[in-house]
């Protein structure tokens, strides 16, 4: 089968890789370990938002434009960017709840849309016969459900959070499940450092 895999990063990031080693993530060898022999990878889409300076982690803007450049060494592979929003909130104090306090907060914005987006775009243009998930956001759990059902395409989810398991609703809209435990993401790591067009050197950022 013709296979697409749609990526969302954050969710990727926070219910998978968040306090592992494995953010160094190779997603072209992810998706091949996950894949059947005769599928044919033929394009991955990679959704995110630029990260901003935070408090204590002025570096998080460098390790994910290093992450960037090792991407761009996957020739089928395209990054779409959503937005971080800037906001302020008003949250109570934890045991004084009638003592508030106003916060910054940042928000992330449009990665969904535009994963569900291009999944039924693509689909509709019958780019693929099976669209492969790398998300556990229940909103997509619509489109998904449109792709199956009114597209007829296959649809599988990759689930990447080991505490917990898919529920009824992620079944019922996917034909298959596979689990990206840990010595599946251990394997699919880039090396490091690796090289980019030109001979450009890439090398996973120390801090991670």
């Amino acid at each position: 089968m013709r296979v697409r895999v749609y990526v969302d990063g954050f969710n990727l990031y926070y219910r998978g890789l968040r306090g592992t080693n494995f953010k160094w993530l190779n997603l072209a060898t992810l998706a091949s370990e996950l894949l059947d022999p005769n599928d044919t990878l033929e394009a991955i889409r990679y959704f995110t938002a630029d990260v901003s300076p935070k408090s204590g982690d002025p570096d998080a803007p460098t390790r994910q434009q290093a992450y960037y450049r090792a991407l761009r060494t996957i020739d089928n592979l395209t990054i779409h960017r959503g937005n971080f929003l800037p906001k302020t909130k008003t949250r109570p104090l934890l045991g004084q709840e009638k003592s508030f306090v106003i916060i910054h907060d940042t928000e992330e914005k449009g990665s969904d849309v535009n994963l569900a987006s291009y999944l039924l775009m693509d689909g509709f243009k019958d780019l693929y016969d099976a669209a492969l998930v790398v998300s556990q956001d229940t909103d997509l759990l619509e489109p998904m459900r449109m792709v199956k059902e009114e597209l007829g395409k296959t649809v599988g989810l990759i689930w990447i959070d080991e505490k917990t398991k898919p529920g009824k609703k992620h079944k019922r809209v996917t034909d298959f499940v596979r689990y990206a435990n840990r010595s599946i993401l251990k394997k699919s790591q880039f090396s490091n450092p690796l090289f980019g067009s030109g001979g450009e050197k890439i090398e996973k950022p120390t801090s991670w």
